[in-house]
C-alpha cells in the first residue's frame, strides 16, 4: 500500500430544500388557506480521525465529496426530508486547512474527533409560514440556502511516541524491526525507507509506546533535499527521539558532525524540534571497525555533557538499554490506547516478550 500524507479535496454540503408554495383544498373547507411545508435542511460533510486508516490514499482518488439536498416542502405542510451527512474518515492526526486561504481548521489528533468542514444549509420555509391576518394567501414561499463547498487541504502528521531519526541507511529500520511486528523494507544502500513505518513496543505486563521509522536525512532536508521536507513533518508529533549514528563508514567524518548535522536540520525546520529529548545511540556494534571507534565518540560526547549508548539491531546487543533508556524519557500520557493492532496491522502476538527476545516469524519457526 503506499503512504499518502497529503491529499487535496473538494467539499460541497448538501443545499437546503424549497419551500412550497400550497394551498389547502378540500371538499366542504372553504378558503382553506395556505399548507405549503418547509424544506428540508441539507447534510454536513465531517471529516472524522480514525486508527483504522494509515494513509490519505482513497482520497487521491476521490477528490468531490457532494452531498445530496435537502428534500422540498410539500403540501399539507408537509417538511422536506433532511439530507444525510457525508462522513469523511482519515487518519488520526490529520490536519485540516483551507485550501485558498491557508487558514487552519483543525487538528484531529485523536481516534473519533471530527469536524464538521462544510455545514449544509437549512431549509427554505413554505407559504403557511407567512400567512397573516392581513396576508392570508401568501403564493411565495422561501428558496432553501446553499449549503457551504470549499477546496480542503489534508495534511498527516504521524502520532508517534518515540520517532528514529538519523542519516539514510543507520540502522533505523532494522531497529524497529527487531522491537516491534513492523517489517520495512531492510538493504544496503541510502534511502531505502521511502516512507515512514509505525511498529507498537510492548514492555512491562501491559505498557507499550509506538514508535515510527523516519527515513533518512541529509543536510538540507530543510530546504527540500533528499527526501527530508516530505517527511519532516513526522518528527513534530513525537514525544522522544531515537538518534541513531553509524560511525562505521570509511569516509565518516565522526559521530558528532552527524549528530550536529540532523539536530541543525530539525531546528532550521522548527525550532521547537531542537528541545525535543533525545536518546543518542551508535548503532551496528556488531561490526569490528564500530567497536573500535564508538569509546572515542562516548568521550567527544560527554565532554558535551551528552550520554551515548551503543547497540546492535542486528544481534539485540545493547537493544534493552537503549528500550529502558526511551521508556524512562516518554510521558506516562504517552501510552498507546485503542487497538493495537489499527496501528500496527500486522501485530497478531506481543511485538516485543521483553527486550532481547523477539516472537520468531513464520518463516523463523522450526517445522
Amino acid at each position: 500500500m503506499k503512504f499518502i500524507d497529503e491529499a487535496k479535496i473538494y467539499v460541497k454540503a448538501g443545499d437546503g430544500g424549497r419551500g412550497c408554495v400550497s394551498f389547502r383544498r378540500e371538499k366542504f373547507v372553504p378558503r382553506g388557506g395556505p399548507d405549503g411545508g418547509d424544506g428540508g435542511h441539507g447534510g454536513d460533510v465531517i471529516i472524522r480521525a480514525s486508527l483504522g486508516r494509515r494513509t490519505l490514499l482513497d482520497l487521491k482518488f476521490r477528490q468531490h465529496h457532494v452531498v445530496k439536498h435537502g428534500g422540498h416542502g410539500e403540501g399539507s405542510k408537509r417538511t422536506g426530508k433532511d439530507s444525510e451527512d457525508v462522513e469523511i474518515v482519515v487518519p488520526v492526526g490529520t490536519l485540516v486547512r483551507n485550501a485558498d486561504t491557508g487558514e487552519f481548521l483543525t487538528d484531529l489528533a485523536s481516534d473519533g474527533s471530527s469536524f464538521i468542514v462544510a455545514k449544509g444549509g437549512m431549509g427554505g420555509r413554505g407559504n403557511a409560514r407567512f400567512a397573516t391576518a392581513t396576508r392570508q394567501t401568501p403564493r411565495f414561499a422561501q428558496p432553501g440556502i446553499p449549503g457551504e463547498e470549499r477546496w480542503i487541504t489534508l495534511e498527516l502528521k504521524l502520532l508517534a511516541d518515540v520517532g528514529i531519526v538519523g542519516l539514510p541507511n543507520v540502522g533505523k529500520s532494522t531497529f524497529i524491526s527487531r522491537v516491534s511486528a513492523a517489517r520495512p523494507k531492510i538493504a544496503d544502500y541510502p534511502f531505502t525507507t521511502l516512507v515512514p513505518h509505525l511498529g507498537v513496543v510492548r514492555y512491562g505486563e501491559h505498557e507499550s509506546f509506538v514508535i515510527a521509522d523516519i527515513p533518512g536525512l541529509i543536510e538540507g532536508a530543510h530546504e527540500g533535499m533528499g527526501m527530508g521536507m516530505q517527511f519532516l513533518r513526522h518528527v513534530e508529533r513525537t514525544s522522544v527521539l531515537l538518534h541513531i549514528i553509524d560511525v562505521s563508514p570509511e569516509s565518516h567524518e565522526g559521530a558528532w558532525h552527524d549528530y550536529e548535522l540532523i539536530n541543525r536540520e530539525l531546528e532550521l525546520f522548527s525550532p521547537d524540534m531542537r528541545k525535543k529529548r533525545q536518546v543518542v545511540a551508535i548503532g551496528k556494534l556488531d561490526l569490528p571497525v564500530t567497536r573500535e571507534r564508538w569509546k572515542d565518540a562516548v568521550d567527544i560526547f560527554a565532554q558535551k555533557g551528552i550520554k551515548l549508548i551503543a547497540f546492535s539491531a542486528a544481534t539485540g546487543e545493547g537493544v534493552p538499554e537503549a528500550l529502558r533508556e526511551l521508556i524512562a524519557l516518554i510521558p506516562p500520557q504517552a501510552e498507546i490506547r485503542g487497538d493495537d493492532a489499527a496501528l500496527c496491522p500486522r501485530i497478531s502476538a506481543p511485538c516485543l516478550r521483553n527486550a532481547d527476545e523477539r516472537e520468531a516469524s513464520p518463516e523463523e519457526r522450526p517445522s
